[in-house]
């Protein structure tokens, strides 16, 4: 964490572009780092490249050396958002202000079921919207670099008080109707992953324009 926290304030202090990133610790005590890309093109690019020049290579390797002492592995993947069947009725945003607190679904999918999975998320994501729910969420799909294919359903709130409120009230508002898109949508994936943690403000880096 300390180093984390020495990483951004430098990030801060040279006003680096273009490398924005949001961290996560979830539950299990697993450090996330999330970074939007543009395109794939984009991981052509090193975005820290501009911090090396201005701490000097020196200073910026030996930052990088304090972080390798801090964890015994590391891999990177790209997940991505598929807006048709994000359900955010006020805009398709990641963060959201006051809302640090995050739910994870991940629903393992096989080649043969991947589609009809995606139309039964469809059919949840019409619902939402002819119900008004309130319980806004986004939906990522599995890419580069991860093993199995799933579909990621992010959710935010307050607190974990505020999540489990926010579920109860949407259940309610839902229904049977509800119940039994979410069933069959269930008994048609092969795994299901709940995740949850919190976002951390302090180890995240927002450019200043």
């Amino acid at each position: 964490v300390e180093v984390s926290k020495a990483f951004v304030a430098e990030c801060k202090k040279y006003n680096i572009q273009n490398a924005d990133w949001t961290q996560i610790r979830l539950d299990n005590g697993t450090y996330l780092s999330f970074e939007a890309l543009p395109n794939m093109a984009a991981l052509d690019a090193n975005s820290f490249a501009p911090l090396a020049d201005k701490m000097g290579k020196d200073k910026f390797q030996a930052l990088l050396d304090r972080f390798n002492k801090c964890y015994d592995r590391h891999g990177s993947y790209v997940v991505t958002r598929i807006e048709s069947l994000t359900y955010m009725p006020e805009g398709s945003v990641a963060a959201q202000e006051g809302q640090n607190y995050r739910k994870y679904h991940y629903l393992y999918v096989t080649p043969s079921t991947s589609k009809m999975v995606a139309e039964k998320m469809k059919a949840i994501k019409e619902l939402y919207a002819k119900k008004g729910s309130k319980e806004y969420y986004r939906v990522y799909h599995s890419g580069f670099g991860t093993l199995g294919e799933y579909f990621l359903v992010a959710i935010s709130a307050k607190d974990e008080q505020s999540y489990a409120k926010q579920s109860d009230e949407n259940e309610k508002l839902i229904g049977d109707e509800g119940k039994t898109l979410l069933d069959d949508l269930f008994k048609n994936i092969s795994r299901y992953d709940p995740v949850t943690g919190y976002i951390r403000q302090d180890l995240s880096y927002i450019t200043k324009k």
